[in-house]
Formats: C-alpha cells, sequence, structure tokens
C-alpha cells in the first residue's frame, strides 16, 4: 500500500507534464499557423497592391523619375483630388468633389481643402467658370490641340494642377482621379461608414437614375447611402435644402471615416478589396514608387490628423462666391503644411 501509494502521484505528474508537453506543441502550432497565415497574407496583400499600382498609375509619365531627396518620404507632397461623376445617364466629366490635400511628411499629417463645385474661379489668363467645370474643357482642349487617350487626360491633369496652383499659391504635385463608384466600393468593402445624417434626405430624379432616400440619425451606411449623403443638395418638392458647403463638410465627414477604418484592425481583412476598389476606379500621374512610398510613410494616419477646411461663400445664381477670408485661411493652411 506504501509502495502504490508513493507511485501513484508520480504517475499523476508524468501525466500532467505529457499533458504540458501535447498543449505546449499544439500552442505552438497554432502560433505557426498564425504566423504563416499572416505572412501569407501580407504576401497577398504585397501581390494586390502590386497589381494595383500598375493600374492606378497609368496616366504618370513614364519618363519621369523621382529622386531619393524629393521623394514624398522626405518632402512634403501636394495633390488635387478630383471626383468625377462618369455615369452613363448623363455622360458627363464634371469634377463634382474637388478637393487639394498637402501631406507632411515629418509630422505625418495633413490639410484638405475643399471646393464647392460652383464656386467661381477668377484668376487671370483664365476664363472665368465654375470650378467643376475646368477639367472637361481642358480635356476637350488637349484633344482639340491633337492628343488622344492617356495623353489628352495627362495634359487636363497638368493643367489643372498649373490652374489651381495658382489659384492657391502652391504647386500642386500630383492629380489624382476616382469616379462615384470607386467612392461606392471603398466604402462597401469597409463594411459601411458611420455618419450623423443631420437631416432626412429625399431626391428623386430618373433622368439620371438618383434615388436619395435617408432618414436623420446617426448610422451606418454602405456605399450607395454614403454616396448619396455626400452629394445630396435638395429634396423634388423643396425642402429640406443643402448647400455645397454642407456637401463638403459631409464629404469631409466621410473621408475622415474612412480613414480611420483605415487604420483599425478590425479592418486588416478587408484592406486587399479596398486596394482592389481603388485600383478599378482611381488613376493618378503620380510614379507608382511614389504611390508605394506614400503608403508606407502615411500608414496609420486618422482624422485626428487631418484638418479638413471646406470652403465657404454665398450663393447668387448660378454661381458661389467664396468668402475671401475663408480662401485666406486654406491658402495659408497649405502653405504652412509644406513648411513644417
Amino acid at each position: 500500500m506504501t509502495r502504490g501509494s508513493d507511485l501513484s502521484p508520480r504517475k499523476d505528474k508524468a501525466k500532467d507534464k505529457r499533458k504540458k508537453r501535447y498543449w505546449l506543441r499544439r500552442l505552438m502550432v497554432l502560433f505557426l499557423a498564425l504566423l504563416i497565415g499572416v505572412a501569407g497574407y501580407l504576401g497577398y496583400l504585397y501581390k494586390v497592391s502590386k497589381d494595383v499600382l500598375g493600374e492606378i498609375t497609368t496616366d504618370a509619365d513614364p519618363t519621369v523619375t523621382v529622386s531619393a531627396n524629393q521623394s514624398v518620404k522626405v518632402k512634403p507632397v501636394t495633390i488635387m483630388l478630383l471626383g468625377v461623376d462618369t455615369r452613363k445617364e448623363t455622360g458627363s466629366l464634371n469634377t463634382d468633389v474637388m478637393m487639394v490635400a498637402t501631406f507632411n511628411p515629418n509630422t505625418k499629417s495633413a490639410v484638405v481643402v475643399s471646393i464647392p463645385r460652383d464656386s467661381k474661379i477668377e484668376l487671370p489668363g483664365y476664363n472665368s467658370r465654375k470650378a467643376n467645370a475646368y477639367y472637361s474643357r481642358f480635356l476637350k482642349g488637349a484633344k482639340s490641340d491633337g492628343l488622344e487617350g492617356k495623353d489628352a487626360e495627362r495634359q487636363a491633369k497638368q493643367d489643372m494642377r498649373k490652374m489651381f496652383g495658382k489659384y492657391f499659391d502652391i504647386p500642386i504635385d500630383y492629380t489624382a482621379t476616382i469616379n462615384f463608384q470607386g467612392f461606392v466600393d471603398v466604402v462597401d468593402a469597409l463594411g459601411g461608414v458611420d455618419v450623423d445624417v443631420d437631416m432626412d434626405m429625399r431626391y428623386v430624379d430618373n433622368a439620371d437614375g438618383t434615388n436619395i432616400d435617408l432618414k436623420k440619425g446617426h448610422q451606418n451606411l454602405k456605399g450607395d447611402d454614403a454616396l448619396d449623403f455626400v452629394r445630396y443638395r435638395k429634396s423634388n418638392d423643396g425642402t429640406n435644402m443643402s448647400s455645397d458647403f454642407d456637401r463638403n463638410r459631409r464629404e469631409s465627414q466621410v473621408l475622415g471615416e474612412i480613414a480611420d477604418k483605415l487604420k483599425s484592425f478590425s479592418s486588416v481583412p478587408k484592406i486587399a478589396n479596398v486596394i482592389k476598389a481603388v485600383g478599378n476606379n482611381m488613376r493618378m500621374d503620380i510614379p507608382s514608387d511614389e504611390v508605394e512610398n506614400m503608403m508606407k510613410t502615411y500608414f496609420g494616419i486618422s482624422k485626428s490628423d487631418i484638418t479638413f477646411i471646406p470652403l465657404e461663400g454665398e450663393w447668387h445664381s448660378p454661381y458661389v462666391h467664396l468668402n475671401e477670408a475663408k480662401l485666406q485661411e486654406a491658402k495659408s493652411a497649405l502653405a504652412s503644411k509644406m513648411a513644417e
């Protein structure tokens, strides 16, 4: 009995050690599988991003190279973002979303200025038009000069950078265009955005297929509804009117939410779909190496790192006459961001 009782604890200890080794092996296998899975996913993301970079940078001049001391990794960069209405129903090429954004690599921050689409632009050397009409005019001019396809688009974007750079008193380095579907696809890829809808929104236009129907309140909006949220201007019966200034504020709100979602850990599995959505719908004249450098330099930027400045003014049909003080504020903020 005494001997048996002495052996029993030894057997129990040996059994416990075997159990511990078994679970340790299981945990190690699980950990290794997780590492392999993450590495495989990152490898997949790298491949996806490489493929997409080739698509979105087709507007870039292939003869242009950027030296290391001029790269976005070490120097501030200013980009003009144009949201182009390319719906088949309208046949339009108006840039209904217009933003100028300056990024600073030292502070990992940005200033984004939104331009109301109906802003009256008055600038020496240019015919006065609504802000959203210039891109299609420049594109038409490039084609009249004998340019076609990418060459015509590249010239139109260059003309936009030159003109609005002069307007804001800063050099604009690059241009990016994204169509409405790209906005929808990115929001859907992230599982929607959480926003505060500031009013009931109801508007129908059978000519271009618009059917906006949103209720006031905090909610998660999927892609089509998020686009309706930022585009809404008026109701059919004249109630709940909105303006370009409201639209710019909504654009800033949604972009801020997108930035925060991209930063969150829960969005990691969705990044590949976001990258694909961008690749299908965005075109830049930025060299692909510089786009990659931007992604690395500003990875993790959130809405708290971005100062949004929506230009404001007064509506006198058919134009928005911009408030000069607000315009000067925007110019100063862009210039200051470049100097940080």
